[in-house]
């Protein structure tokens, strides 16, 4: 049956854990200028500059209107500008700016200190044995 008391639900833990981890991340990515939200675009980016809306979309897990929606607040957040393709008129190619490229190594600590925040306490086997039982419950979410 349904659990008796919330904390014993997976789902209302994972969104509990979901939601706390985001609002660590947030505090620290409005310091530096950047939405959470931007982070998985702009990790993307620090690895390969210059990619597509489509090839962005199939390396991050998110629907196209959010992925068009975000790209629209990072450019006017002046962190992307987007150049015409050389060879294919509909597309656009999408470029770190000079502000974004700054930013790499502070933007990835912070997200490291979120985590490390949301881990305190635990021993290292913890941690691992965590992310490992977090990925499986995923995966069997992930099953149609």
């Amino acid at each position: 049956g349904m659990p008796s008391d919330q904390t014993d639900s997976a789902a209302y833990l994972a969104a509990q854990l979901a939601k706390g981890f985001s609002r660590s991340l947030q505090l620290r990515a409005a310091e530096l200028g950047f939405s959470p939200g931007h982070l998985p675009i702009l990790i993307e980016l620090w690895a390969e500059d210059g990619l597509t809306q489509s090839q962005l979309l199939e390396r991050i897990d998110i629907e196209q209107p959010t992925m068009a929606n975000t790209l629209s607040r990072m450019q006017k957040a002046a962190l992307i500008e987007r150049r015409a393709h050389p060879t294919d008129r509909r597309a656009q190619l999408i470029f770190l700016t000079d502000k974004a490229k700054a930013m790499e190594s502070d933007a990835r600590r912070a997200a490291e200190e979120a985590e490390e925040a949301l881990f305190a306490g635990f021993r290292q086997f913890e941690k691992e044995l965590m992310l490992e039982y977090m990925r499986r419950a995923l995966g069997n979410a992930r099953k149609p």
